[in-house]
């Protein structure tokens, strides 16, 4: 690459970094920071955050669903298994 298009290259980068630091916070901001809790976007907003939450809830009641049912099989192959072995002494 050439040394001038480095050089505008990092010019354009920087005066994007300061334009976007130098921008108001408020345009940055939700509609519930300033208080409109009542706005369509703070409807839409929790509703993904419900959604979200609902889609973890599943997702760790199938991961425990799976263990517990390995911790039963486990359980019910041992009983077998001492079944087996008690069968085979007698």
């Amino acid at each position: 690459m050439e040394r001038g298009a480095m050089a505008g290259r990092f010019m354009r980068k920087t005066l994007i970094t300061t334009l976007l630091f130098a921008a108001p916070r408020a345009a940055l901001a939700c509609p519930v920071c300033f208080g409109q809790s009542d706005s369509p976007m703070a409807a839409a907003t929790n509703a993904g955050i419900w959604l979200m939450l609902g889609v973890v809830a599943i997702m760790l009641s199938g991961f425990a669903s799976f263990f517990i049912y390995l911790s039963r099989r486990m359980k019910r192959l041992s009983r077998l298994a001492e079944t087996v072995a008690s069968e085979g002494t007698a």
